[in-house]
């Protein structure tokens, strides 16, 4: 299982980016889906999470109200929306599943994107 993550760059504060997760020979809307971030000399953390059968969406504190996931089955891809961005969203954000269908923080998360950075800076 092989996922990309895509949609990074370099926003000013106050900005957006959509990043996307794809998959090849691996059918995402089967599965919970979730962004995790690693920042410069911090631990990897958790951001957002899809399920699969209903679509129920978890935000962590410090992204609710700003951060969108959502995904469209029909193209094989998860979204993640971000608004109004701020210097501390910088960092390396991926997708990961483990081929579950619900979302949880406790799971091993098997399954990684490469990752994409984003900057947010003026």
């Amino acid at each position: 299982v092989q996922l990309q993550a895509s949609g990074g760059g370099l926003v000013q504060p106050g900005g957006s980016l959509r990043l996307s997760c794809t998959a090849s020979k691996f059918n995402l809307g089967y599965y919970a889906i979730a962004w995790f971030r690693q920042a410069p000399g911090k631990e990897r953390e958790g951001v957002s999470c899809i399920a699969e059968r209903d679509g129920r969406t978890t935000y962590k504190d410090f992204v609710k109200g700003r951060f969108t996931i959502s995904r469209d089955n029909a193209e094989n891809t998860v979204y993640l929306q971000m608004n109004n961005l701020k210097p501390e969203d910088t960092a390396v954000y991926y997708c990961a599943t483990d081929a579950k269908s619900e979302c949880s923080w406790f799971y091993t998360y098997d399954y990684w994107g490469q990752g994409t950075q984003v900057t947010v800076s003026s």
